[in-house]
């Protein structure tokens, strides 16, 4: 025991703390070896580092070593021959095309019934009696017939010569109140217009539920009825869960439309809109 205690002047660290202990265990011998493979380790990473530090710059020379050589070109300098100058001729101006001819508006003869002057009928004279006749007159409380004094009766109108231009009204279209137009007369508008309508859809549009799908587009349609409310909303698009929420957040805008029109009177109208949002 004495020969195994017997160290040198100095004992190392590992001598003394291993003392009267077993050095045949691991232990021992790794921190024995351990300066030896601290030191290949730090040659080895450094030899490594070494080598990807510089392999770009070979790899650099070498493809400069293998590049073709330049062929240098004689430029030497040729003689420019001047080219003509080309005078553009001016353009004669063309007069400008005489104005067309006034349009003669069609003139509608206008015939006026014309009730002509009445005139005074003439007297008729009639001859007195012979005085025989008139000592034969009776008199009393019959009544006598006297003479008639003829009546004026106005001539008829002149026949017109001319004829009147008759307007003749185009026949109204007739208006089913259930059928659902696609081409009206005046189109249904959203209070505030479109831009307001779309506001109003994204403001309602729930975004968490399609985080992460990138840009999806549809197409939502939908039906104005008479009294401005929306019905039969459908949106068609390759992405189901868009289109679902699409539909949810059109039927929640309680705004009413001011429905579309033909002929003044309100009709049910199919109304389209692209659709399209990026989710990041």
């Amino acid at each position: 025991m004495a020969d195994d205690n017997n160290y040198g002047a100095t004992p190392t660290l590992d001598e003394i703390v291993f003392e009267n202990r077993n050095k045949q265990y691991g232990a021992y011998q790794l921190r024995t070896l351990y300066p030896k493979v601290l030191t290949r380790s730090f040659i080895l990473g450094t030899i490594l580092f070494l080598v990807a530090a510089l392999t770009p710059f070979v790899i650099l020379k070498l493809k400069e070593m293998n590049q073709a050589q330049k062929q240098e070109v004689d430029a030497n300098l040729i003689e420019i021959i001047e080219e003509d100058v080309i005078i553009e001729q001016p353009i004669e101006e063309e007069p400008p095309p005489p104005p067309p001819p006034p349009v003669e508006e069609e003139q509608i003869e206008v015939i006026q019934n014309v009730v002509p002057e009445p005139k005074k009928a003439p007297v008729v004279e009639t001859p007195p009696p012979p005085i025989s006749k008139q000592l034969e007159t009776q008199t009393g409380l019959v009544a006598q017939e006297g003479v008639k004094t003829p009546t004026y009766t106005p001539p008829p109108p002149p026949p017109s010569t001319g004829t009147k231009a008759a307007t003749i009204e185009a026949p109204k279209p007739v208006v089913d109140q259930k059928k659902v137009y696609d081409d009206v007369e005046q189109l249904a508008e959203f209070p505030g217009g479109i831009n307001a309508f779309r506001n109003k859809v994204g403001s309602n549009f729930d975004v968490e539920s399609m985080e992460g799908e990138g840009s999806v587009s549809t197409e939502i349609t939908f039906v104005v009825e008479r009294d401005g409310s929306i019905t039969d909303v459908k949106a068609t698009g390759p992405n189901r869960n868009f289109n679902q929420e699409a539909e949810r957040t059109i039927k929640s805008i309680r705004n009413k439309w001011t429905p579309a029109k033909i002929n003044g009177q309100s009709v049910r109208y199919r109304f389209r809109m692209p659709l399209k949002m990026n989710f990041q």
